[in-house]
């Protein structure tokens, strides 16, 4: 009966889930609102404050469907017209701060801050922006609720940060029709700029050669942006090293070490606002094995290690497609990240077997066991000792960069990670090639850092092993789709 209450209540504050009977050009103006909030809170506490709004360049979304249809993300952004209750435009997305409600210092009561920001079309109307978090059951509960006047005094009219080099990649087209990726280079010093450029161009032929991507190269935009950073690379607590570059991004994230974000929102926003751009990437000046992607706000990676195109690939898998992590050997800093008994949102994972009802049932042939077997037991007995051995040998160069190690002892210890991450990766793909269930698209257990009662569509994906491979058919749909929208497919 509470369910159902909630239900009641969410159809009665959102009345329309379809594309508004207007026109774009009647309710939008082709520019964007950006609208930066802080989100904070614990795991029991989720709270939203306004920060500020600021106008800038042209929209690069679609001028079509104003609702994306995919279910994807944590949170929900409305804008409605308060007078009918109409949606006019709907976005969902994921936080950082969302995952840190997932981790064990949420979960002890430390309170924390972070900043966020969500893209809209500038309105012609008074419009009411609505941030609500959803539930895996598709409940909303708002978190909150700004009118917003579109001739206001209170929003801010900035020119983009100053000094940065825009560079364009690929144009496929109008920012209208094509997917627009804004790709921001984070460590790069002034005299590292021709460095930049050659990097933007080596990632985004790479990006634009694997699918879905390749085959819809005429609806992607690839366009570069760097301001010079004072200093090379970026931070890596955990080592005891501390940079000054444009972005701020640091590795040991929300405590994982090989964890890639940055928690300076509002300088990526505003060297950002150079271009016109749908999703971000962070390119980093480093050759340190790392990176991190969340849904709908941005992707890290390093661009000069030896995974650097696959950490790509993967990453912007989670930020722009909406996929998850099909593994589930390695550590990571979440608790119940996918709480049991609940659905996940994402395409990619299910805790389903149900042939008729999983997300991907179309895909799965008649004759394949549900769930599919296959060598659980003998992966995981490898893969775990691996990962053990890898921690070990992470703590071993963090050791030895703190203490100033000789520098040939550090280059030792390097080249012995990288050799056993290759090792692991040539393992891991003999593993799979003779399984036997390479192509089969069904229920494979073991996915979303859970090993039992979680399952993924194939045995092995770019989404669960690392090395540049194939996205599985179902997350390459699920990719596809969202170029799709954005594109006004």
């Amino acid at each position: 009966m509470h369910r159902l209450v909630q239900l009641i209540f969410c159809l009665v504050l959102f009345p329309a889930f379809s594309i508004s009977a207007a026109g774009f050009d009647e309710d939008f103006e082709d520019a964007t609102l950006r609208v930066d909030f802080y989100q904070y809170g614990d795991a029991g506490s989720d709270h939203i404050a306004v920060d500020r709004l600021v106008r800038q360049g042209s929209w690069a979304g679609p001028t079509g469907d104003l609702l994306d249809p995919h279910p994807y993300g944590g949170y929900v952004a409305r804008a409605v017209d308060p007078v009918s209750g109409e949606t006019l435009f709907k976005l969902g997305f994921d936080s950082l701060f969302g995952e840190y409600r997932t981790t064990e210092p949420a979960a002890q009561g430390v309170v924390r801050v972070f900043h966020e920001t969500v893209l809209l079309p500038y309105p012609r109307k008074t419009v009411r922006l609505i941030l609500s978090r959803s539930s895996r059951e598709g409940e909303e509960t708002v978190l909150s609720e700004t009118e917003i006047e579109p001739g206001s005094v209170a929003i801010a009219v900035e020119h983009p940060r100053t000094g940065a080099t825009v560079v364009d990649a690929h144009i496929g087209g109008d920012p209208h029709s094509t997917l627009d990726i804004a790709i921001i280079g984070e460590g790069y010093t002034a005299d590292q700029i021709k460095l930049f450029r050659a990097d933007l161009e080596r990632f985004s032929d790479l990006l634009l050669a694997e699918e879905p991507y390749s085959s819809r190269g005429a609806a992607i935009s690839i366009r570069g942006v760097v301001l010079p950073s004072r200093d090379q690379g970026c931070d890596e607590p955990t080592r005891g090293i501390w940079r000054s570059t444009a972005v701020n991004a640091s590795f040991n994230a929300l405590g994982s070490p090989r964890y890639l974000l940055t928690e300076f929102n509002r300088d990526l926003r505003d060297i950002a606002a150079n271009v016109p751009y749908d999703t971000l990437v962070i390119m980093v000046n480093h050759e340190r094995y790392g990176g991190g992607g969340i849904y709908n706000r941005y992707c890290v990676f390093t661009a000069h290690g030896a995974f650097s195109p696959y950490l790509l690939l993967h990453e912007f898998g989670h930020s722009f497609g909406g996929l998850a992590d099909e593994y589930y050997t390695s550590s990571t800093a979440y608790n119940d990240f996918y709480p049991e008994g609940a659905e996940p949102v994402s395409p990619n994972i299910t805790a389903s077997t149900d042939r008729a009802a999983i997300k991907w049932a179309d895909l799965v042939a008649a004759d394949t066991p549900m769930p599919t077997p296959w060598d659980k037991n003998d992966f995981d007995t490898t893969d775990l000792a691996y990962q053990v051995e890898r921690r070990e040998i992470d703590a071993a160069i963090a050791l030895a960069t703190r203490t100033a190690f000789f520098e040939f002892e550090l280059d030792a210890l390097q080249e012995a990670a990288g050799a056993h991450a290759a090792d692991r990766v040539a393992a891991v793909d003999a593993f799979m090639e003779s399984s036997g269930s390479m192509g089969i698209v069904g229920a494979f257990e073991g996915a979303g850092y859970v090993s039992e009662g979680l399952y993924r569509p194939a045995i092995d994906c770019l989404m669960f092993s690392r090395g540049v491979k194939e996205l599985c058919p179902v997350c390459r749909r699920a990719v596809a789709s969202r170029i799709d929208f954005y594109s006004g497919k």
